[in-house]
């Protein structure tokens, strides 16, 4: 795709003013308790911050989508996403306030994203073979396979959370922009790991994206506790889309039987690998209770479950890559 370095890099650099809008402006609307309160906050609590780490993790598939799946820029979104989580916590705690702190993060954020593209790119041009050519390598195409799924599945996340109450009209807007932004990169990423561009394959990721677009209206507009059975339709539509935009089309046209599989696979996957990870996070691994206590917050009451959501749907989503991200034909499972 020849836009994908400049979608990429536009699309990672307004994960990062989402990012910085969650620490300033929606992760102190989650701290009204104080240290000592013998009210403690409940489950989803911290809602803010799990938006704030798939703002991160979109800055990532961002890099993998403008390198075009290179192994280069897709170990460097890796690491850089660590890294980003690392100083998202160590931010947390200093809890900075206000329009000042959240121009100086998101320019903050910008210049550290555009210096490593911007050194991504020179070592590239330095190496001739690792520019390519206009269509992607095996690899590269399940490289970005892989990142639409992983958005993709991030994206039924970010659309259904909650809060305790969720009666704040920020959870709203900040979880429709976010499962937005993760839309866009999975049908970008997708579209990016197809063979060939053709008219017919842009048509069809204009409309897969109008259609997930809906859907995460829909799955906000449906009260809490009940969103379910919308978000299983939004992941069906969405990463089943996601294979016929990837995919081989022998003969100018997709071979229906397999995205029929993969539509059964996108219509159970997500919500049972969702479940999986989440189990034994909430019973063996306190992984939420760990970046609670560094970034200086109140625990969880102990009635409930301190779950890293966003942690549940990047371990879901490469499950779902390493069910869906085999674009060949010849490799196909």
């Amino acid at each position: 795709m020849r836009f994908a370095r400049s979608v990429g890099l536009l699309l990672s650099a307004a994960a990062v003013v989402l990012w910085a809008y969650g620490v300033t402006v929606l992760q102190p609307l989650t701290e009204p308790i104080g240290l000592w309160s013998e009210r403690l906050p409940g489950n989803n609590a911290y809602w803010a911050r799990d938006l704030r780490f798939m703002a991160i993790m979109a800055v990532a598939v961002g890099l993998v989508l403008a390198g075009r799946g290179h192994l280069r820029w897709s170990r460097s979104a890796v690491l850089l996403g660590g890294c980003w989580v690392a100083a998202d916590v160590a931010i947390d705690r200093v809890d900075p306030i206000g329009v000042q702190a959240t121009v100086l993060l998101a320019v903050g954020g910008c210049a550290v994203l555009g210096a490593l593209a911007g050194t991504l790119w020179w070592r590239e041009r330095a190496v001739p073979s690792a520019q390519g050519g206009e269509a992607p390598s095996a690899a590269e195409r399940r490289t970005l396979t892989g990142a639409a799924c992983v958005a993709g599945v991030l994206t039924l996340v970010a659309a259904g959370i909650e809060s305790p109450t969720d009666r704040e009209p920020e959870l709203n807007q900040g979880a429709l922009a976010t499962a937005a932004l993760l839309v866009v990169l999975a049908v970008g990423a997708a579209l990016a790991a197809a063979p060939a561009r053709s008219r017919a394959r842009v048509w069809l990721a204009a409309g897969l994206a109008v259609a997930a677009l809906v859907g995460v209206g829909l799955v906000r507009a449906v009260g809490p506790g009940t969103r379910l059975l919308p978000e299983t339709a939004l992941g069906a539509v969405l990463l089943t889309g996601v294979t016929l935009l990837a995919w081989d089309w022998p003969g100018g046209r997709p071979i229906w039987r397999h995205h029929a599989l993969a539509a059964l696979a996108a219509m159970l996957g997500p919500m049972a690998f969702l479940l999986a990870t989440a189990i034994p996070m909430m019973i063996l691994l306190p992984i939420g209770a760990t970046f609670t206590e560094l970034a200086g917050n109140s625990p969880i009451n102990a009635a409930d479950s301190d779950l890293l959501v966003s942690l549940c749907g990047l371990l879901s989503g490469l499950a779902m890559a390493l069910l869906l991200a085999r674009p060949a034909v010849t490799d196909r499972r």
